[in-house]
């Protein structure tokens, strides 16, 4: 009996062996090329609460740590309730627009029923905003909205009214103080406006238009913008400008940062562009707040000259003009237009032509620079004035009056 052995079995464990031998080296291969698949997923048991699932928080943009998700919401809060509503009313006489209504003999010819009598004087009403700084009832708004009103009512957000009596105005700086009595009353947190910035966020609270507790945004545009610029020159002010909506009825609102705290009296717009308003920096009013509360008048050193920035280049150009009334020298300084009658410059022997080129030993070199140095000055007080005139140097003296007996 023969018996056949075959090698079958043999074959098939030796391919085994190689696929094994295959498989293996090309997970290694794969781990290495691909090391993050070692991390294993974290996969929660179903029904098993010791194994929660990790969820990775979303991105979002981190904003400033000064500020919530809704900043503008949370200053409006902060200082909301302390915004009031001013309203106004006074007395305007009127004249007969023909002067032969009032003439005897007319009136007899034609009969005395022939001209009508017109009504001699009659109620203007206004409307502005405000903000209390002092729970006794102190509140700031814009000298325009009050100086010449014979009746001031002021509203709350609460809806609570009061009669207010102005205690104070300066028109040079565009303040005034109204005083209302009343409990419990909501004051705003005044901020330091010499701390603000260009591109700050700036948000405006008042009544304009008679829409009260009205709230707009914007930034800070510019700082320092000064009155001649502004197109008040009466005024002795350096402006906040910012494209924050201001609209009549918003003045004497105030001006908030983005914490809520006061930073500027809404003021001004130019009626001629869009995105253009101008507040009062609130330091300003803080300096002589308590002045005008005490019913007292704030000086304002004046001289009594019209006057304009000197450059050589401006100065050529009017040079160049046929029909200009004299030559000015050809140098930086700030160049007198006019000199008022009876002014301490006329006094103080300024004339018309004349280059101021330093005041009080301090060189001046723009007409905003001029006017802030006649501020800081003294009233009635030796004022050294530096002026070019022609070929010559003069030194001349001067002696500031105070501008509002002085108008």
């Amino acid at each position: 009996m023969t018996i056949q052995t075959t090698n079958k079995p043999l074959r098939q464990a030796a391919i085994y062996t190689v696929v094994v031998a295959a498989s293996v080296a090309l997970t290694l291969a794969s781990l290495r090329a691909f090391p993050q698949l070692l991390t294993p997923a974290l996969v929660p048991e179903k029904n098993n609460p010791n194994n929660p699932v990790e969820v990775a928080p979303a991105q979002t943009p981190a904003l400033p740590t000064n500020q919530s998700p809704n900043f503008v919401a949370a200053a409006v809060k902060r200082v909301g309730d302390a915004v009031v509503r001013i309203d106004t009313e006074r007395t305007v006489a009127v004249r007969n627009e023909n002067p032969f209504f009032d003439d005897p003999f007319f009136r007899d010819f034609f009969g005395r029923d022939a001209f009508p009598q017109m009504p001699r004087e009659y109620r203007q009403q206004g409307q502005g905003s405000g903000f209390i700084v002092d729970s006794q009832g102190i509140i700031l708004t814009n000298a325009h909205v009050v100086k010449v009103a014979d009746k001031v009512t002021v509203k709350l957000r609460d809806g609570r009214t009061f009669q207010g009596e102005v205690k104070g105005v300066d028109e040079p700086s565009d303040l005034a103080v109204v005083k209302i009595k009343g409990k419990n009353l909501p004051v705003a947190t005044l901020g330091d406006s010499s701390q603000i910035q260009v591109g700050e966020w700036a948000i405006a609270v008042g009544n304009p238009l008679g829409l009260d507790n009205t709230v707009t945004l914007g930034i800070i545009s510019t700082l320092n913008r000064s009155s001649a610029q502004v197109g008040i020159p009466d005024m002795r002010l350096d402006f906040i400008q910012t494209d924050t909506a201001i609209n009549p009825g918003n003045s004497g609102g105030p001006l908030l940062n983005d914490r809520g705290e006061v930073i500027g009296i809404n003021t001004a717009i130019r009626a001629n562009a869009e995105g253009i308003g101008f507040a009062i920096p609130i330091d300003k009013a803080k300096a002589i707040k308590d002045r005008l509360a005490r019913g007292e008048d704030i000086p304002h050193p004046y001289i009594g000259v019209q006057m304009l920035t000197l450059t050589p280049e401006v100065a050529q150009q009017y040079n160049s003009d046929p029909n200009s009334l004299m030559l000015v020298p050809e140098i930086q300084g700030v160049l007198v237009v006019q000199v008022m009658p009876d002014s301490p410059a006329a006094e103080g022997g300024l004339r018309r032509g004349d280059v101021i080129k330093s005041v009080a030993g301090k060189e001046i070199q723009t007409a905003e620079q001029l006017q802030q140095a006649v501020e800081k000055s003294q009233i009635d007080k030796s004022l050294s004035i530096t002026v070019q005139r022609g070929e010559q140097t003069k030194e001349l003296t001067v002696r500031p009056q105070e501008l509002q007996k002085g108008r």
